[in-house]
């Protein structure tokens, strides 16, 4: 029955990029929307030191108030901005363009936002299409000394770069996003959302400044970027259906990741995730799932595909963590209760290239609720040491086939 529905999802993945690239085409080809909002014209000044968020607040308005196809236009430039947050709804607008060709560059006074929410939120908003080529700079490094939570299990979060959230039929395309605060770009709660052509930069070391950070959303296609940052450069967190990844080059970074789960009450399921056709290089990990001890509630992971995955010099290139406790934030109590994250169904086929630890492959699941069917295919990763590599398995039911590097755990 999975193995059906594995291919079935596969399928309607291709499906899924095929109608993003005809739909993201088709919306890049209207350079003439009805009506253009130059933020200029509502007092923006580009001379990387004066606050525009005013001037932007007012050409967003003034376009989201607006009808038909409508474009808010960001000419080159750096552009100075401190907190702000474009919301919806735009009842009468068909499709809204933010079109930035410029830099908007943050501001990296903490005490200007709200909660350490986030530096630019786009919210509640059907059509938004954003692209340019422009960049988000997040001027970071003013900010990581204040990151807590490498040391605290439960920290104060600085800024997210930008915050989507609540938006259905959004295209991302062309972007590029340096030195966020905290993540570069967290999808929150969104419907078809479909992203590509992104860059994405920060240093090997910068603390949690995850590339794309997806949560309590479907239908979300993330395709064709360069991430490089300190932190994972995807990853994927409870709640979130039908995801679609492909040709990522990601490193440095964390690799590509489904977690951390079961770490608050309630979290949802995640499932129904195809990540294919990726690249990682000098990444600490490569396709990880991780999930907390001592989950205060149940959950599931099941239905998830990696398929053709380069590995060059990748720490843990497969690992599944049910043990995830980062710099030993655990109490002695949390080590003693096993995760109540269930993990199902899935697949990794022809993940090939070489890894920077012995242990090419670590399967170390819960003893509360064991992996099931957890399937290997054609995996061929050695161990950049000379050595042959190894397997680690406890508490997993796998099943293996084809040819194997690291030889098959029990």
């Amino acid at each position: 029955m999975w193995q059906g529905s594995g291919k079935f999802f596969i399928q309607l993945a291709s499906v899924l990029l095929c109608a993003f690239e005809v739909a993201a085409t088709a919306r890049r080809l209207v350079v003439s929307p009805t009506t253009t909002f130059d933020v200029r014209s509502y007092g923006a000044c580009a001379d990387g030191i004066t606050d525009n968020s005013q001037a932007f607040l007012g050409a967003w308005n003034a376009a989201c108030s607006s009808s038909g196809d409508v474009m808010l236009f960001i000419p080159a430039g750096t552009y100075f901005l401190n907190p702000v947050k474009f919301t919806g709804p735009c009842s009468n607008v068909n499709t809204l363009t933010f079109y930035l060709k410029g830099k908007l560059k943050a501001s990296t006074d903490l005490r200007l936002y709200d909660k350490g929410d986030e530096w630019i939120q786009f919210g509640h908003v059907k059509g938004l299409t954003l692209t340019g080529g422009g960049t988000f700079d997040g001027h970071g490094s003013a900010a990581w000394a204040y990151n807590q939570c490498p040391t605290k299990k439960y920290c104060h979060i600085l800024p997210v770069s930008v915050k989507f959230m609540s938006l259905n039929d959004t295209i991302v395309y062309g972007i590029k996003s340096v030195n966020p605060k905290f993540f570069h770009f967290a999808v929150l709660g969104c419907q078809n959302f479909r992203a590509s052509k992104m860059y994405m930069k920060a240093p090997e070391d910068s603390p949690n400044t995850d590339g794309i950070h997806i949560t309590r959303s479907s239908g979300v296609v993330i395709h064709d970027s360069i991430i490089k940052t300190g932190d994972d450069c995807v990853s994927i967190g409870q709640n979130t259906t039908n995801v679609f990844i492909s040709e990522i080059t990601c490193g440095p970074g964390h690799g590509i990741s489904i977690g951390s789960l079961g770490k608050y009450p309630d979290e949802g399921d995640v499932r129904d995730i195809l990540i294919r056709d990726c690249y990682m290089s000098n990444t600490t990990n490569g396709v990880r799932i991780k999930t907390w001890q001592n989950s205060p509630s149940s959950s599931s992971v099941t239905n998830i595909t990696y398929e053709n995955i380069q590995m060059s010099n990748v720490g843990n290139p497969i690992i599944i963590d049910q043990t995830y406790c980062p710099d030993n934030l655990c109490d002695r109590d949390d080590r003693k209760v096993p995760s109540r994250v269930s993990i199902s169904d899935v697949r990794y086929k022809a993940i090939n290239g070489t890894s920077a630890s012995p242990v090419a492959v670590t399967l170390n699941c819960s003893p509360g609720i064991p992996c099931q069917n957890i399937n290997l295919e054609n995996i061929q990763l050695n161990y950049v040491g000379g050595e042959p590599s190894t397997a680690f398995c406890a508490f997993a039911r796998t099943r293996f086939s084809g040819p194997m590097l690291p030889l098959p755990c029990n």
